[in-house]
């Protein structure tokens, strides 16, 4: 069984910092983020490969970093210089890869929600 921990939500006023973290346990083998704003549909923010490498979303790049060690299972999202825009429930992803791009499922974690406003 796979199962998945996010923290780190709150709210913050535009131009302001927040952290996320995320811990996982069961067999799983690569992590990342979605998110999901008021009224839209879930969408990639970052996600970390089983081989280390990284992808973001084209609205985040620059501002956010992600972080973690998928071998221990745990992911970070750092998030800067935050936008209204980014205000969302942000959820933990995991996947176990069986080779690059192919996967069985999605793992979710129950979300975390991160508001920007002032």
């Amino acid at each position: 069984q796979v199962q998945l921990v996010e923290s780190g939500g709150g709210w913050v006023r535009p131009g302001g910092s927040l952290k996320l973290s995320c811990v996982a346990s069961g067999r799983i083998n690569a992590m990342g983020w979605f998110r999901r704003a008021p009224g839209k549909e879930r969408t990639l923010v970052a996600h970390m490969s089983k081989d280390g490498k990284i992808r973001y979303a084209d609205a985040v790049k620059g501002r956010f970093t992600i972080t973690g060690d998928n071998a221990q299972k745990t992911v970070s999202l750092e998030m800067n210089n935050l936008k209204p825009e980014d205000t969302a429930v942000y959820y933990c992803n995991a996947r176990y890869y069986i080779k690059e791009g192919v996967y069985g499922v999605d793992y979710w974690g129950n979300g975390t929600l991160v508001t920007v406003s002032s």
